[in-house]
């Protein structure tokens, strides 16, 4: 499928060309002194421009850059509005044709199994969903050879001032072809401005049915104008060279919007409360969503010309809003209700996980609630609230995820998963009812996730994260004055000198060809690795200070049985002990380390591991601080492969708690030890209810279990945070702490 057309010259060669091909690096800069000196300086050295004006007219007439926005005039309901958009065809081709993402871009779809016999399916990134599976399909039928190129839209609407009414309307776009690991990070630029649509509230019009039907005809009047140039774009295909000069017959076709309830509502011109998705039906007490009737609805779109009674009422038994000529109404290829795609920040951490948390305060109590938070063993991925969270104002959405990692874990006696303990809230008569949207849209998100990949390729948290740099920023650059044509220019000028200075860097390195990255098995995990510190928290501690201090009482006699099975690891485990008895360990300290960091790779990546420091192992005893006042000890636990644990599942691993890290001398490989006390075996099954493995400190003889390797209902008034793992009898391992434990336990 797919198959590359033709080659011309890289990004990086192209965009040396429209320079002109001169031996100054720089150009059309004079030298590097004039392409980095600051400008109060540049007078005085006899530089090319002596003012920012006079730099800026450098940078606006000799730069090359992404796409220039231009101004136009949308007319609706004889008002014009102001629109400032980009050419969207030229704004795919600046991604698609990016030198950065030239070796990572996914140019045709693939099908990925876990497991050999191909029965488990896999899905990440886009190309791994159905939906470019079956476009590839539907367009090669007509256009042998096509490249689909999918496009995800995204609006929002975001104040732009502390005080006052300043607002912009942002229209993003990015291309399903880049992956999701780089298009996450703004920093990679894989997100393009597309558009500021009008802001206007029309308070002129006194009707508030009549202005919100204007304003959702201007939306889509804004969004028909901008996407106006796929309608043929996505039938016949463009030609579309990528960064590494290689060109395809590439079919742009909008695949997501992504977008709040509100936008998605907006988008698929569907009443409050509904789900923009599909039609709900209930019987019996239990609901199902069906899909809506593109057909349906394009039909009765077509009746606008039979007069407003007439189109009203048809739109209405098709289910929408009778706006006129919705955007994607001739976009080819193009289900808009498909293509609303579950958002993880509004739907779940800022929508479905405010509701628990706000039933659970009636059902066990503020006080209760709070102090089953305040005793949680600290560990890496987790963060503590030591206030509780009944409390919290404002919640964000970034600590609605933090409490979603263990609000299940501490109530696991009450209540079980979101979609299992309903009956209980309303037995309890803290809810009648649960028809909210957020609630609803759980049901979406396996159909949204085998269509497109996993809900963070369309998470809202990455496009509101582009309002800092894209509007915010944009806006306090101006003078407040006819802010939009500034704030456009200033990102125009903003994109050339980022441009501008990739360029330099690739003149510098030798203008080197992109890297090949090879594309690795598709379903391998990749394991975490550690990174230690380069020297020691403690050069020399003794024995009896790690037995004392550090809480490891049977220091000596594990390391003493290590180094014995080291030395003959042929010998039985009463071998072991018989000549560990009998060892004198020859140095009586060790140098400690107190933090263990994790460097880790995506659990899911496909194009290479993307790694990065995701949180640290604490293993320090208590300290007192010169006011006298005590930082408790903190031990974390750690999930530990004994040696025959695989990339996915329970099967050789265990849970132990770290309470040494040492630096062992030359005669003790490996190059470092840990001295853990262990933590029951995995049973074959989760707990049934919720899913989660119960597990119980190791006990012989009424101690502790601990070896050297390399490397209840109502909560205690008595037990802390930093005392909850030795004063509790058993636990529970939560697989939803991150996405690599998940990986391993569920």
């Amino acid at each position: 499928m797919a198959p590359p057309l033709s080659y011309v010259a890289s990004a990086e060669e192209r965009y040396g060309d429209v320079l002109g091909r001169i031996n100054n690096i720089h150009a059309p800069f004079a030298s590097k002194m004039d392409w980095e000196l600051h400008p109060l300086v540049r007078e005085a050295l006899g530089l090319s421009y002596s003012n920012s004006v006079q730099l800026n007219a450098i940078i606006d007439a000799k730069l090359p850059g992404r796409p220039k926005f231009t101004h136009s005039e949308v007319v609706v309901g004889g008002e014009a509005f102001e629109l400032y958009s980009r050419n969207i065809i030229e704004c795919v081709r600046a991604l698609f044709g990016d030198t950065d993402f030239a070796p990572y871009l996914f140019v045709i779809p693939e099908r990925h199994y876990a497991d050999q016999d191909k029965t488990i399916r896999l899905y990440h990134n886009m190309h791994t969903g159905k939906w470019w599976w079956n476009m590839q399909k539907q367009v090669e039928a007509n256009n042998p050879g096509a490249t689909i190129i999918p496009i995800l839209l995204s609006s929002d609407k975001t104040q732009l001032t502390m005080f006052g009414n300043k607002s912009a309307y942002p229209v993003y776009m990015t291309i399903g072809n880049i992956p999701k690991e780089i298009r996450r990070k703004p920093s990679r630029r894989a997100y393009i401005l597309l558009a500021y649509l009008p802001t206007s509230r029309l308070t002129h019009i006194k009707n508030k049915a009549a202005r919100r039907r204007t304003l959702a005809n201007l939306f889509h009047t804004c969004l028909s104008f901008i996407t106006a140039p796929l309608r043929t774009a996505g039938i016949d295909g463009i030609s579309i060279a990528s960064g590494d000069g290689v060109t395809r017959r590439g079919h742009p076709i909008v695949a997501c919007y992504i977008g709040d309830y509100s936008e998605q509502l907006l988008v698929t011109c569907v009443k409050t409360g509904l789900c923009p998705t599909g039609t709900v039906k209930y019987k019996d007490g239990e609901s199902t969503c069906g899909a809506r009737s593109l057909e349906a609805i394009l039909d009765a779109l077509d009746r606008l010309e039979e007069g407003g009674t007439v189109y009203t009422q048809a739109c209405k038994e098709a289910g929408i809003k009778p706006v006129v000529h919705p955007f994607w109404q001739e976009l080819p290829y193009t289900n808009i209700f498909l293509s609303i795609t579950s958002d993880v920040l509004h739907q779940l951490y800022q929508g479905t996980i405010k509701h628990p948390i706000e039933w659970l305060k009636e059902a066990c109590g503020e006080a209760e609630l709070d102090a089953r938070c305040r005793r949680l063993p600290p560990n890496h991925n987790i963060r503590l609230f030591m206030k509780g969270v009944s409390n919290l104002n404002r919640v964000t959405g970034r600590e609605h995820d933090q409490i979603s990692r263990f609000l299940l874990g501490i109530i696991v006696d009450a209540v079980r998963g979101i979609l299992d303990f309903k009956s209980i809230f309303v037995d309890l008569g803290i809810r009648t009812d649960f028809n909210l949207p957020e609630l609803h849209r759980c049901e979406h998100y396996s159909p949204d996730i085998k269509l497109f990949g996993t809900s963070d390729n369309y998470n809202t948290e990455y496009t509101e994260r582009l309002h800092i740099d894209l509007a915010k920023d944009a806006y306090r650059a101006t003078n407040r004055k006819d802010e939009f044509s500034q704030m456009t220019l200033w990102l125009e000028r903003k994109e050339k000198i980022q441009r501008h200075h990739k360029f330099i860097e690739w003149k510098r390195n030798g203008s080197p060809l992109p890297p090949i990255v090879e594309t690795l098995h598709p379903g391998i995990i990749y394991e975490r690795k550690l990174t230690m510190p380069k020297h020691p928290t403690h050069k020399a501690v003794k024995f009896t200070t790690l037995e004392t201090a550090y809480g490891a009482p049977f220091f000596r006699d594990a390391l003493s049985r290590y180094i014995v099975q080291l030395t003959d690891p042929s010998l039985t485990l009463n071998q072991i002990e018989h000549e560990a008895n009998s060892f004198d360990v020859p140095f009586n300290s060790l140098p400690v380390f107190q933090r263990v960091k994790f460097s880790t790779s995506d659990t899911y990546a496909n194009n290479g591991p993307t790694d990065s420091i995701v949180d640290s192992i604490h293993v320090q005893p208590q300290k007192i601080l010169k006011n006298g006042d005590q930082i408790p000890a903190r031990f974390d636990t750690a999930l530990v492969n004994i040696g025959i644990g695989g990339k996915t599942g329970i099967s050789g691993y265990r849970i132990a708690q770290v309470k040494v890290t040492i630096l062992p001398p030359n005669i003790v490989p490996p190059k470092y030890l840990a001295y853990v006390e262990w933590f029951s075996a995995f049973k074959p099954q989760p707990e049934r209810y919720h899913s989660m493995y119960k597990v119980s400190r190791s006990i012989k003889n009424g101690d502790c279990l601990a070896s050297i390797i390399p490397f209840g209902p109502v909560a205690p008034v008595s037990c802390k945070s930093h005392t909850v793992l030795d004063e509790c009898p058993t636990f529970f391992a939560n697989p939803w702490t991150d996405r690599h434990v998940y990986a391993t336990l569920y």
